[in-house]
């Protein structure tokens, strides 16, 4: 017999989002299970991803399903409800860190081969690859993404402006990208039609002409666009030394890259990076240590640990260099230290919130170089930081809405986090060759140049298209972001164009250096505008203007529109994820927003209310929205420091503003008479509950783990409140 799919499932992930979970998810199951809704959980958190490659290797008791195949499979049928929280998009020091703590809690999984060799290791390498950067998302997104705030949240953020830092003329905060040889100057784009239908590989011919099949058992179909390019290391190097030796006195260097999402090229350029910025001490020490510039200089300190001579010879080689941006001043932590700590799309918003500074070795704030080799997108933070030095700060109070509609469903321009990325092994040409002969796309690449290719099916276009007119309708300012000069944009153009012909609209299309501009001034005049925009640019427009205008990405809501009739809920970035565990370690105090998941869960009834005929499921969800905006009215969101409301304190007023509001409304009686006695037992205990939960605040918490916690200890400490415990059940 079939399993019954359940009506919502909200998914287990890491870091601040899976703790905050230990103290929601109680809560959203007692007040669902009251209205004949069914709440399941899925695990597709980094360890349970790992554990599910490995369970020959495991005890029975320690095997996992692979929950995020499942979960794949059901986002395609029109039955999906999943409410999706951020999840680790795993660098390889990530990877390495969750195997090794898997391995310290008894699980007998391989070590992650960094250098594979044997036909063993290249098999286990083989699993960890299918793990690493954004491979979660592409599974899930079989859906386009509508991206914006809750009206509700805007309003708050107007009403109580965030921090902004001063921008000034005289900012010497500048985006440096590279003057050619990059993705952008180097790509090709087609679409797929008659013969060229079929399958396909990507084929790497050396000078000698000795060929190796790259990838194998490709397959397009008619109407997808499919784009490849290079990027020239030599010319990224010369870029690199280019920039540092021509840094202004006073001013941070920065990299701004996205290794956890681009899991092949991005850190390859992180490396580039780390090798030219210490290039004397390389030049010294090199050929006697087992060092990866790839790994950052983070792996490269606790590598020369101890050694006196090597460790001055790295404090000299940084200190003859401009003085590095700063991840974590206090810590020591470089820009340049962990691939992962820097990801583009969190950390030059962050850069241009804050006026455009960032924090140097010295703890003092100074402005910043901000590097981003590749002309694809560089020009969108370049463009903002000029719009900035001409304008001044944006005000928060008066500024519009800046929504999103992405194109990303079935995989569509996955750039880097799939499996045809590659750094050319030596010099040649990496061609793409049709089952019929035909070459597609051809490239004469040297030893180190990165390669990728990516594709976007037509249905998934042709749906994007759809929703971004749609929410155009909706908003009534935006722009289509494409670039006419650009090779992949080009061919996009040709769907889009045609399409709002037909459709009677006329909605711009830009360039986006030209559209970003346009965004601003519009915005900054008080209007909603919304951004369509390919994949990646969702990925990165979902965070610059949130946090600008929001102080945070992680309230945004993310409808997904499942192409087959399902809905996927994500609820928010999870980039300061990290920095919130350890203070949870440090403080037991998690300020974590749960706003993310309050919209998204609202959204989750709506859907299962209109496509299953759940009445009771729209009375749920009206109450969460009530409840959400007297949580924000109220000031009961999470604070920065302990003794301040935290994330489990605004759970407890979610709930309580929530049991109020079912108790108060008059479409359902008996949730009425069910939550009536609820709401008054959490007001009248509202004393002993948040007394109960700050007990504890201010000592040091073990959670068991950091990417697999023990779930006792997680309960224990998200948990603290018998009263509120007993109450909800």
């Amino acid at each position: 017999m079939a399993q019954e799919t359940p009506d919502i499932i909200y998914t287990i992930v890491d870091e601040a989002p899976e703790l905050a979970r230990g103290s929601l998810l109680p809560i959203i199951t007692a007040f669902s299970t009251a209205a004949g809704v069914n709440v399941e959980t899925r695990d597709i958190s980094l360890a349970a991803r790992i554990l599910s490659l490995f369970p020959d290797e495991l005890t029975a008791e320690q095997r996992v399903s692979d929950d995020l195949a499942a979960l794949g499979e059901l986002v395609k049928t029109p039955d999906a409800n999943v409410i999706k929280l951020p999840n680790v998009s795993a660098s390889v020091p990530q990877l390495e860190d969750a195997v090794k703590e898997l391995q310290s809690q008894g699980y007998a999984i391989p070590d992650y081969p960094a250098d594979p060799q044997t036909d063993a290791e290249k098999a286990v390498r083989a699993k960890y690859d299918t793990v690493k950067g954004s491979a979660v998302n592409p599974v899930l997104r079989e859906g386009n993404s509508d991206r914006r705030s809750a009206k509700a949240v805007k309003e708050y953020a107007k009403a109580n402006p965030h921090r902004m830092g001063k921008w000034t003329a005289e900012s010497k905060t500048t985006v440096a990208s590279m003057s050619g040889n990059d993705f952008f100057a180097n790509e090709k784009a087609a679409t797929i039609t008659g013969a060229q239908v079929g399958g396909a590989k990507i084929v790497f011919t050396a000078t000698d002409g000795t060929q190796t099949v790259l990838k194998d058992g490709l397959s397009y179909g008619e109407g997808e666009i499919v784009d490849a390019t290079y990027l020239s290391a030599k010319a990224l190097r010369d870029f690199v030394k280019a920039e540092v030796a021509s840094m202004e006195p006073g001013v941070l260097f920065s990299v701004h890259l996205k290794a956890t999402m681009m899991k092949v090229s991005d850190p390859i350029l992180f490396g580039h990076f780390v090798s030219v910025y210490i290039e004397d001490f390389l030049a010294k020490h090199g050929d006697k240590l087992d060092f990866n510039p790839n790994s950052g200089l983070g792996a490269l300190e606790d590598l020369i640990a101890g050694n006196a001579e090597m460790e001055a010879d790295l404090k000299a080689a940084l200190a003859a260099k401009p003085p590095l941006y700063m991840v974590d001043s206090d810590k020591g932590i470089t820009n340049l230290h962990v691939s992962s700590d820097v990801i583009i799309d969190a950390s030059m918003p962050a850069v241009i919130k804050a006026g455009g500074i960032g924090w140097g070795p010295d703890g003092k704030a100074a402005d910043t170089k901000c590097c981003i080799p590749d002309n694809c997108y560089a020009g969108v933070y370049d463009e903002t930081v000029e719009y900035f030095k001409e304008t001044g700060t944006l005000d928060v109070t008066t500024c519009g809405a800046v929504s999103n509609v992405g194109l990303m469903a079935q995989k569509a321009e996955e750039y880097g986090s799939h499996p045809t990325t590659f750094q050319a092994a030596a010099d040649g040409k990496i061609e793409i060759v049709l089952d019929n002969g035909d070459v597609l796309h051809s490239h004469s690449v040297e030893a180190g140049d990165i390669w990728r290719a990516c594709t976007a099916k037509k249905a998934p276009i042709l749906d994007w298209i759809k929703t971004g007119i749609e929410r155009f309708d909706v908003v009534g300012t935006g722009a289509f972001w494409l670039d006419a000069n650009r090779a992949h944009d080009a061919e996009l153009i040709k769907y889009v164009a045609p399409a709002l012909k037909a459709a009677g609209k006329d909605i711009p299309i830009m360039a986006p250096r030209e559209a970003t501009r346009y965004t601003w001034v519009e915005m900054r005049a008080g209007k909603d505008v919304v951004t369509i925009t390919g994949n990646v640019l969702r990925d990165y427009l979902t965070d610059l203007f949130p946090i600008l205008e929001l102080g945070t990405s992680a309230k945004m809501l993310s409808i997904v529109k499942l192409m087959n009739g399902g809905g996927l809920f994500e609820t928010g970035a999870g980039g300061s994820a990290p920095k919130h565990v350890q203070q949870v370690e440090e403080e037991n105090h998690l300020r974590w927003d749960s706003l993310g998941e309050f919209c998204a869960l609202g959204e989750s009834y709506n859907f299962l209310a209109a496509t299953k005929g759940r009445p009771k499921a729209a009375v749920l969800g009206a109450a969460v929205e009530v409840a959400t905006q007297k949580l924000l009215l109220e000031g009961k969101s999470p604070e920065r420091k302990v003794g301040q409301n935290d994330n489990r304190s605004s759970h407890y007023w979610f709930a309580r503003y929530w049991a109020e509001a079912l108790a108060a409304q008059t479409d359902d009686a008996d949730l009425a008479a069910h939550f009536a006695p609820i709401a008054k037992q959490l007001v009248d205990g509202e004393a002993a509950i948040l007394d109960e939960l700050q007990v504890a605040e201010g000592s040091p918490a073990d959670l068991g783990g950091y990417y697999h916690a023990d779930p006792a200890k997680v309960a224990s400490i998200m948990r603290p409140s018998a009263t509120l415990n007993a109450i909800i059940g």
